[in-house]
């Protein structure tokens, strides 16, 4: 954990929560620029533009982050959604990338 915030169990007061949830989505930035990086690894990687979709990849990341949520008590339609939203932003990224490294 880091110093500038409490665990949401160690949490007394909405300042400690706001604290929390500030790191938490710093937090959050960091993973989605990683994982950013791998869509330009894979715009670097990938030889045709045509396989950048890959709806049965994108279908199992998807149900991978469901089941996950599902395990950890989360809602795993609204999970589900986000994930369609995330993995959606990524091809886009990715097929940009892809050109944009071929221009």
């Amino acid at each position: 954990m880091n110093d500038d915030h409490k665990l949401p169990e160690d949490c007394g007061d909405m300042a400690d929560v706001r604290r929390g949830v500030d790191a938490t989505d710093r937090e959050l930035i960091a993973l989605l620029d990683r994982r950013f990086g791998y869509m330009r690894a894979a715009a670097r990687i990938k030889t045709d533009r045509g396989v950048v979709r890959d709806e049965a990849r994108k279908a199992e990341v998807i149900r991978n982050a469901a089941e996950d949520a599902a395990a950890r008590g989360l809602p795993r339609e609204r999970i589900e959604a986000l994930w369609e939203l995330l993995v959606e932003s990524s091809i886009a990224y990715e097929l940009t990338e892809w050109d944009r490294i071929r221009a």
